[in-house]
């Protein structure tokens, strides 16, 4: 086979690693989507702050709050579960989508808005938060290592099975 392709620069004489899974994929994602719909967060704060005052910053830090940990359950879940049963971690993914929802429900008909609550600010930040983390998460997802072969064995004269 051949190529019409330059060859490009020498890639050096040095050795080449391996590189081996992501060391807890689950936290490193919760530290990326965190810190994104944060810095994001903070953002739309300052704008609610500006047009509303306290009571739009409030708002805005308050939805973007509930989403935070509605999604940082999960990586939490993932972390806890996923290094000692990954197949099983999807299963409890759902098990616990349906638990914060419904809890989430409970909570927020329990509590109702309180008095202070500007639902256009609430909204905002909710939907701030949920398009920054996703948009980290996705990133974080698409540069992690996931060993899905086994290493090769070795056997005794040194050869790969």
């Amino acid at each position: 086979m051949t190529s019409n392709a330059d060859p490009g620069p020498s890639s050096g004489t040095g050795p080449v690693g391996v590189s081996g899974p992501t060391k807890s994929l689950w936290l490193r994602l919760l530290g990326m989507s965190s810190a994104a719909a944060g810095g994001a967060l903070l953002l739309a704060g300052v704008a609610a702050l500006l047009f509303n005052g306290a009571a739009g910053i409030l708002s805005c830090i308050f939805g973007g709050a509930l989403v935070m940990v509605f999604f940082a359950i999960s990586l939490l879940v993932g972390h806890l579960v996923g290094r000692n049963n990954p197949s099983g971690a999807i299963g409890l993914f759902v098990a616990m989508y349906f638990v914060k929802v419904v809890g989430f429900a409970v909570v927020l008909f329990i509590l109702g808005a309180p008095d202070w609550l500007h639902a256009r600010w609430f909204l905002l930040g909710a939907v701030v938060t949920v398009v920054f983390w996703q948009a980290a998460e996705i990133y974080g997802f698409s540069r992690a290592r996931l060993q899905i072969y086994n290493d090769p064995e070795t056997r005794e004269g040194g050869t790969d099975v």
